[in-house]
């Protein structure tokens, strides 16, 4: 069977990348929410650590991005906790099979934003972690379709969701806290963008450099 180790490394990675963070993520959502997604996100993503670090941990793929999703449902709390803990279970639910490759990877992306989408109610342009997190989706879809390698798909993954985070910056917030401001959230990325960035950002970091390159782990480095 397939071995979690790059999801464990992926996981590691993002928990890292939210502590080094966690400051400008609650700058962020100090300008436009409630200022607490840097503090949430890091309780969630430390419990996530923890989790990796006892024994006993699933040895699945799948099943390893299920708890992951249930202890950020959990410990993050609030709206960022049921998307981020709904993401990573849609993710796992898609990945529970016994020979991944890259096709799968991209349907547990897409399964993953499925999730944010029916749980948020947000589509894109509405100033939310949608809009870094669907272009992240399409561009991995776009380097799978060319042939590209996983390496590759991932590198585009994270470029833009980097620029979808962006492109929360002249926008008007439509969902959550935010929206209450009305044209005054104009001019802010948003923090759970922001935060789906870190998220992309690590996948691709232990996907190129890591480690655990995914092909030593059993997984296909190209897309049917």
């Amino acid at each position: 069977m397939q071995d979690n180790a790059l999801a464990r490394a992926w996981l590691r990675t993002f928990a890292r990348a939210v502590e080094e963070g966690e400051q400008r993520l609650t700058a962020l959502d100090s300008a436009i929410g409630d200022g607490d997604h840097g503090v949430n996100m890091r309780r969630g993503t430390s419990h996530v650590h923890h989790m990796l670090a006892r024994d006993g941990t699933p040895a699945a793929t799948g099943q390893l991005l299920d708890e992951a999703g249930v202890l950020l449902r959990t410990h993050v709390g609030g709206a960022s906790g049921v998307l981020y803990g709904g993401t990573f279970q849609a993710m796992g639910a898609a990945l529970m099979v016994r020979r991944a490759g890259m096709a799968h990877l991209g349907d547990a992306l897409d399964a993953g934003l499925a999730a944010i989408v029916r749980l948020g109610a947000a589509d894109p342009g509405d100033k939310t972690m949608v809009d870094a997190f669907a272009p992240a989706v399409r561009a991995f879809r776009e380097v799978c379709a060319r042939g590209g390698t996983m390496a590759a798909a991932v590198t585009a993954a994270a470029a833009a969701a980097e620029a979808g985070a962006r492109s929360t910056i002249p926008m008007q917030a439509r969902k959550g806290r935010a929206s209450y401001l009305g044209h005054r959230s104009v001019g802010h990325l948003d923090p759970g963008a922001a935060s789906t960035e870190m998220l992309f950002r690590s996948l691709a970091e232990e996907v190129v450099g890591g480690p655990a390159p995914a092909m030593a782990h059993g997984w296909q480095d190209s897309c049917p």
